[in-house]
């Protein structure tokens, strides 16, 4: 079909120096074509091409991760991870890091990155603490997090029914990095990936 419309082009392009009109149907016939397919390439939200295999295929890519000791979840900054433990269950996201300024005409190595932390629907009492969550950037290097300056700390305990919200801070390179969380102090059961950007 392309290989038609290809050709049938090239003809009416012949005929553009004879006059104004087949330059106006050659340009259709192109508009047309790119219309079309671009439509085919399209489709509705949950259409994928045949040749994809369908057991890979979610639609809902912005759902919860489930985070376990055996298997921690690996999640995108902003999206939350159902946390299971053997003590409780809780749903936390990270989203982050902030930076102080981006498209600065001096872009420094590094710079100072902040991250909100939300946990809820606690199935039973969740220790919560600062130290409990580490940042690790794309070299490998390990950054210990705190709170912004002049915030309160958050309750050693979260119950069931409640929330909190939290901010941490680290000095950190321009880069990835993954923000992770290990509960017991040992084993890490969430991370979220994040890139630090000034640019």
């Amino acid at each position: 079909m392309i290989l038609r419309t290809s050709t049938t082009t090239a003809a009416l392009s012949n005929k553009v120096s004879r006059g104004r009109a087949p330059k106006s149907v050659a340009g259709l016939v192109v508009a047309t074509v790119l219309f079309v397919v671009l439509l085919a390439g399209c489709g509705s939200g949950r259409s994928y091409p045949s040749y994809l295999p369908k057991s890979t295929l979610h639609p809902d890519v912005d759902a919860a991760l489930v985070g376990t000791e055996v298997r921690p979840a690996l999640q995108v900054e902003g999206l939350p991870v159902v946390v299971k433990t053997k003590g409780f269950d809780v749903n936390v996201t990270v989203s982050g890091p902030v930076v102080p300024g981006e498209g600065l005409p001096d872009q420094p190595a590094a710079t100072t990155c902040t991250w909100t932390v939300t946990m809820k629907d606690a199935s039973a009492d969740v220790p919560v603490s600062i130290a409990d969550f580490h940042s690790v950037d794309h070299l490998g290097s390990v950054f210990l997090v705190g709170l912004v300056p002049g915030e309160r700390s958050p309750p050693p305990v979260l119950h069931p029914g409640q929330t909190v919200t939290f901010e941490l801070r680290a000095y950190e390179l321009v880069g990835e990095g993954m923000m992770q969380w290990a509960p017991d102090h040992k084993h890490v059961v969430a991370y979220w990936d994040y890139t630090v950007e000034n640019d």
